[in-house]
């Protein structure tokens, strides 16, 4: 399950198109966004911890400057995962994800990775 944060209707937005292959690819995604929008079929919720599922995940579309506080969240919900999307850098938050036993993915695309394959 890979919650995506940043994720809303904007079919111009990367999150959109990268949720739409992961849900092609198997994968069941939930949306994390202000609006806590329906995407793609999916039920969205404003924030992490108010996912009532267990997320393996956590997949962030969000500012540089804001990722480690949804890192943080990703540690606290006991996501096993988190991937940080292109040109989203904090190694800070990286290195707390990691020390909490997450694995971690930073400055990459699951949709390339996929499409390398």
């Amino acid at each position: 399950m890979w919650a995506i944060v940043g994720l809303g209707n904007n079919p111009d937005r990367a999150a959109f198109g990268v949720a739409k292959l992961l849900q092609e690819k198997g994968h069941t995604i939930i949306p994390v966004y202000p609006r806590a929008e329906l995407v793609h079929g999916e039920i969205g919720y404003k924030t992490l911890s108010d996912i009532p599922l267990q997320v393996d995940v956590v997949d962030c579309f969000v500012n540089s400057s804001l990722v480690g506080k949804v890192v943080d969240e990703a540690i606290g919900i006991g996501a096993k995962a988190v991937w940080l999307q292109l040109d989203v850098i904090d190694e800070a938050a990286l290195a707390r994800a990691r020390a909490a036993g997450l694995l971690t993915v930073m400055n990459r695309c699951p949709a390339i990775e996929y499409r390398k394959r």
